[in-house]
């Protein structure tokens, strides 16, 4: 079953571009965009299992540096944009 989550970033004030870039490395990454709000950053995933997006978050994404905070977002049903299989009913 592939996976698609959005994960939400609160980094070090400044480090936003640096923090995207260094996400945008990763193969799982679909997009990584800087965010004005109470969020600084916001990365777009796809794995191809639950198992992978969880090695991904703790074993790559966590590790680059300033990132003080992260929240995921797993998406149920993806209504506009390219169809991921099995996501959902």
């Amino acid at each position: 079953m592939v996976v698609l989550a959005y994960v939400l970033l609160v980094v070090k004030s400044g480090s936003e571009r640096e923090v995207c870039k260094k996400a945008s490395e990763f193969e799982e990454v679909v997009e990584a965009s800087v965010l004005y709000g109470e969020y600084d950053a916001i990365v777009k995933v796809r794995t191809d299992d639950l198992s992978q997006l969880d090695k991904f978050l703790f074993d790559k994404l966590r590790e680059i540096p300033d990132i003080f905070r992260s929240s995921t977002m797993i998406v149920a049903r993806q209504y506009k944009g390219k169809q991921i299989k099995n996501s959902g009913p």
